[in-house]
C-alpha cells in the first residue's frame, strides 16, 4: 500500500491540484478585460505578423482550453472562449500558442523532437502496457515472460520521455508570449502579471503530467523487479 501511495496517489493529488490552479486562474482572469480591448485572436495575429508569420492561419475551435498550434498544417487553433474574448486570460493563452508558431518557424529543437515522437508515443502508450501485463502473467509460467514485460515497460517509458521534452516546449512558449506582450504595449503591468499567473498555472499541468508519467514507469518497474526476485528465489 505504501508503494502504491508513493507512485500513484501522490502524483494523482498533484495532478488534481494543478487542474484546480489552472481552472481557478483561468476563471479569475477570464473575468478581467484588457484595458486596450485587444482580443485573443487580435493579440495572436499581431504577434504572428510581428514575426513575419502571416501565412499561419488562426481558426476557432470548440471546447474549453482546447487551444493548440498544429505544426503540420501551420494553423493556430483557439477555443471559443479565447478567440473572441478580450480578457487577460484569453490574450495570455492565445499568445502562448503563437509562441509555439515562433518555435516552429525557428525549428526549436525540443518542439521538433516532440513532434517527431508523437506517432511513436501514440503507439507505445497502447502497446507498452499490453506487453507489460502479458509479460507479467507469462513470467509465472515461462522464462520469456520477464523479457516481454521489460520490453513493454521500455516502450511505455517513451511516454515519460515525451512528457519531459514537453516541459521546455511549453515553458519557452510562455516566455515568448510574455516577452512579446511586455514589449507590444497591448497590456498594462497588472495585466501582464495576470498573464504570468495564468501561464504558470498552465505550466503546472504539464509538470504534473510528467510526474504522473514517471511515477507510473517507476511503479511498474518496481513490480517487474519484485517479480524477478520471486523467480530467482524459486
Amino acid at each position: 500500500m505504501s508503494t502504491y501511495f508513493l507512485y500513484a496517489i501522490i502524483p494523482l493529488l498533484v495532478g488534481l491540484f494543478a487542474q484546480y490552479k489552472i481552472q481557478s486562474a483561468y476563471k479569475k482572469y477570464s473575468g478581467i478585460r484588457t484595458q486596450t480591448g485587444v482580443t485573443g485572436y487580435e493579440a495572436a495575429r499581431k504577434m504572428l505578423d510581428a514575426h513575419n508569420l502571416r501565412s499561419v492561419q488562426i481558426e476557432k475551435v470548440g471546447g474549453v482550453l482546447s487551444d493548440h498550434y498544429d505544426p503540420r498544417k501551420k494553423v493556430l487553433r483557439l477555443s471559443e472562449g479565447v478567440y473572441n474574448s478580450n480578457s487577460v486570460a484569453a490574450v495570455g493563452v492565445a499568445c502562448h500558442e503563437a509562441g509555439h508558431a515562433y518555435q516552429d518557424a525557428e525549428a526549436y529543437k525540443p518542439l521538433v523532437l516532440r513532434s517527431a515522437m508523437i506517432p511513436i508515443v501514440n503507439t507505445g502508450s497502447k502497446l507498452g502496457p499490453i506487453l507489460f501485463m502479458i509479460g507479467l502473467v507469462l513470467s509465472s509460467m515461462s522464462d520469456i515472460g520477464l523479457p516481454v514485460a521489460q520490453i513493454g515497460l521500455i516502450i511505455f517509458a517513451l511516454t515519460a520521455v515525451f512528457s519531459l521534452i514537453t516541459l521546455p516546449v511549453e515553458f519557452n512558449a510562455s516566455e515568448r508570449a510574455k516577452e512579446w506582450l511586455a514589449n507590444s504595449g497591448y497590456l498594462y503591468k497588472e495585466e501582464l502579471d495576470g498573464v504570468s499567473e495564468v501561464l504558470r498555472a498552465a505550466a503546472m499541468t504539464y509538470v504534473s503530467a510528467a510526474i504522473q508519467s514517471i511515477s507510473n514507469i517507476l511503479y511498474n518497474g518496481s513490480r517487474l523487479s519484485a517479480q524477478r526476485s520471486r523467480r530467482n528465489r524459486r
